[in-house]
């Protein structure tokens, strides 16, 4: 057949082949670009697994082109279009908000499982615009939208391929064209999933209800998720339907990050010989620091990663400390980590929108103030959609020795939040920052209780997972100590990425 003009080592070949072949089974041709209707009743899962660096991205971005070429429709989570008997679709899928956005900043349309299980309402007036956008309609004459504004919106759309999007920067807030949200009843058609690592059972039967083809791509050295005895969802399928890469695909000029993450399968490796490997690579490369402390100045944006919730907890209390925020309320700039949600059943549909904007557990968020009602909190998701919103908020700050957190704000019901300056490893999975501080006292305790996960030292799993969250560069934390900041938290960095125009704000109703 023929590959795409990306040159492909021989593991990555023979699993776009497999790829191809499977999705020719279900009536997608990547080779003459011919389609099919979808088979009822047919359903296959893939998982393309390997390491760090190892191309399982390449090979998404490739596939994705390949089907998009082929005339198979991109799916995102903000708008679909009417459903046609022989039309074929794909979405592509992670399981946070940061993990999609790695995957957006790479040019692959990802969104997250959340906003695929539940699908916006539109205001029908303001769909025959999203249909327009789309090509399947005539360019509409709406009250209140000028020709100016529609130009707008398409070239929005035409750049960024987003429904939502280009109907704010037509002057539009999501709730004059969103009108709700509802779980997804109907299936689609092939999905695929990054970081499926972090998928557990429930998600992979959901993922299997909606998508007949699905294709996850995960990394097996990576933490389990909670609960999940070691194991991960693509464990569980049979050999042939497991396609590994084993090649380390490498920078042009070698990457020590991720040297260090794959010495880590040396079984004779002990704590202290990788320990004089980083200090060695710290020497060589300044891709990697020997850090004698924590520097303050990016817990703002990239928590430190440690193990022990006490070191967590400790962390954090320093960082308020250094920036002198008061107990009783937090400073515009302050990272939160969603927590989850606390709805009772009546509230569904809040719950929906809640989740559908990005505010999903685990989620990264930096406070950028008190919203106009008390208890709501205006918010940017980091790596959402759209990411600045307006939320009933319960923000829990933890403190060191004491059993219950501090509350500096509360609405009775809604998104529940503790404090993001530094995160467990667990959490971290499936998020990906330019610098990463590890905190390395925590991987030596581990080392040390000589625990072990799926069959390799647990501390070896956390330092994997801990070091390959880093893009460019690596601080390898060796001493309990924090920097003085070079000046106060900020959030006019934010306000640039999400311009007015193109945020969608939570509706202030009723007390969530």
């Amino acid at each position: 057949m023929t590959l795409p003009a990306v040159t492909f080592s021989p593991d990555q070949a023979e699993a776009y082949d497999r790829i191809a072949a499977a999705l020719r089974g279900v009536g997608v041709d990547l080779e003459d670009g011919s389609l099919s209707p979808a088979t009822e009743g047919v359903s296959r899962v893939l998982a393309v697994i390997g390491k760090a660096g190892s191309g399982k991205t390449l090979l998404l971005a490739e596939l994705t082109r390949a089907l998009e070429a082929a005339g198979v429709e991109l799916v995102s989570g903000d708008y679909e279009g009417r459903k046609r008997k022989d039309r074929r679709t794909l979405a592509i899928l992670a399981p946070t908000n940061k993990a999609a956005s790695v995957l957006r900043n790479r040019g692959v349309p990802a969104t997250t499982i959340h906003r695929i299980i539940y699908t916006p309402v539109y205001d029908p007036e303001y769909e025959r615009v999203a249909e327009w956008l789309a090509g399947t309609g005539e360019r509409p004459e709406i009250e209140g939208l000028s020709d100016v504004a529609l130009d707008r919106a398409l070239a929005f759309y035409q750049i960024h391929k987003s429904i939502p999007g280009a109907l704010a920067a037509a002057g539009l807030r999501g709730s004059d064209f969103i009108t709700g949200w509802k779980r997804r009843e109907e299936p689609l058609d092939i999905g695929f999933v990054d970081e499926s690592s972090m998928l557990d059972e429930k998600q992979f039967t959901d993922l299997k209800d909606i998508f007949p083809t699905l294709l996850l791509f995960g990394d097996p050295a990576q933490l389990a998720p909670i609960n999940q005895s070691g194991g991960m969802v693509f464990d569980s399928l049979p050999a042939p339907a497991r396609l590994e890469l084993s090649r380390i695909h490498r920078q042009e000029a070698d990457n020590p990050i991720l040297d260090l993450a794959h010495a880590l399968a040396d079984p004779a490796l002990t704590f202290e010989d990788f320990e004089r490997m980083v200090e060695q690579a710290a020497a060589r490369d300044d891709r990697v620091v020997w850090a004698q402390r924590v520097e303050v100045d990016l817990m703002a944006r990239s928590p430190v990663l440690v193990w022990r919730n006490a070191t967590r907890i400790r962390l954090i209390h320093a960082f308020r400390a250094v920036h002198g925020a008061p107990e009783d309320a937090l400073l515009e700039g302050e990272p939160l980590i969603c927590d989850g949600l606390e709805l009772p059943l009546k509230h569904r549909k809040k719950r929906l929108d809640l989740e559908a904007r990005g505010l999903i557990k685990g989620a990264q968020v930096v406070y950028l103030g008190a919203g106009r009602k008390p208890g709501f909190s205006r918010l940017h998701v980091i790596g959402a959609e759209d990411p600045q919103v307006n939320a009933a908020s319960i923000v829990k700050i933890e403190k060191p020795d004491e059993e219950e957190p501090f509350i500096p704000y509360a609405a009775k019901m809604g998104a529940t939040f503790l404090h993001g300056a530094a995160v467990t490893i667990h959490k971290a999975q499936g998020s990906q920052w330019e610098n990463v501080q590890v905190f390395a006292p925590d991987l030596y305790a581990a080392a040390r209780m000589g625990r072990s996960e799926a069959g390799q030292p647990l501390w070896k799993r956390l330092a994997y997972v801990a070091i390959t969250r880093a893009q460019e560069r690596l601080f390898w934390i060796v001493r309990n100590r924090l920097s003085k900041p070079s000046g106060p938290l900020r959030v006019d960095d934010l306000k640039a990425l999400a311009a007015p125009a193109l945020s969608l704000e939570m509706q202030e109703e009723g007390e969530v």
